[in-house]
């Protein structure tokens, strides 16, 4: 089973984490940095059900879920600055980069995510990325997130393509809303992945 492009599509949009970089395993492993510090352990079920949210509102939840006397903007900076230090251990996904490289130079692509600007940057750069895309739409970008279809539509936009004709690749439900919400073609990657040991991500029910 391979990945496909759609016939009527014009542009390819793809976010970023769990779809382009296997970051999640990283997520964990630097939220749990920030748990080292305020005396939790992180659930990566809060990722599953999040994914696609900013940080801020990954730290706000946290410290709702745990009861900490704590600033989420100081988890955040805790969280940001391990998960940037920890780059190199991030790895692509292969099924997806390979439509990636694939469609350079065919079709206009770009990146929609819920990461800040600095974190998908570092993504992009670390996994040699950052150059098949004509646009990067980042949680800094926008004033509403996902599962608001803006980041999609902002990509389309500055691609200079109308959302029909926008092909959408994501692993999140809440992007997969946010897609559905602007209209674009979607592809629901996790039926193609091989996650390995990351195996909370929720399989589609249909």
């Amino acid at each position: 089973m391979k990945i496909k492009v759609h016939p009527k599509a014009k542009a390819l949009i793809f976010d970023l984490d769990g779809t382009l970089s296997d970051s999640l395993p990283v997520h964990i492993a630097t939220w749990n940095i920030v748990g080292e510090k305020y005396g939790f352990t992180f659930d990566p079920q809060i990722i599953v059900e999040m994914t696609g949210r900013p940080t801020i509102e990954f730290a706000e939840r946290v410290v709702e879920q745990y009861g900490l006397n704590a600033d989420p903007h100081e988890l955040v900076r805790i969280k940001q600055q391990s998960f940037w230090s920890m780059a190199h251990l991030l790895s692509p996904i292969d099924e997806v980069v390979s439509i990636v490289k694939e469609y350079y130079g065919k079709l206009p692509m770009s990146v929609g995510t819920g990461a800040g600007r600095k974190s998908a940057m570092v993504q992009l750069e670390t996994l040699d990325l950052l150059r098949y895309f004509e646009a990067v739409v980042s949680a800094d970008d926008v004033k509403k997130h996902k599962p608001q279809p803006e980041t999609f539509l902002e990509c389309a936009r500055l691609m200079g393509v109308e959302p029909q004709f926008c092909q959408v690749f994501e692993d999140g439900v809440l992007g997969i809303e946010a897609a559905e919400k602007a209209g674009m073609m979607v592809t629901d990657i996790r039926p193609f992945i091989n996650y390995g040991e990351w195996a909370l991500t929720p399989q589609p029910t249909e």
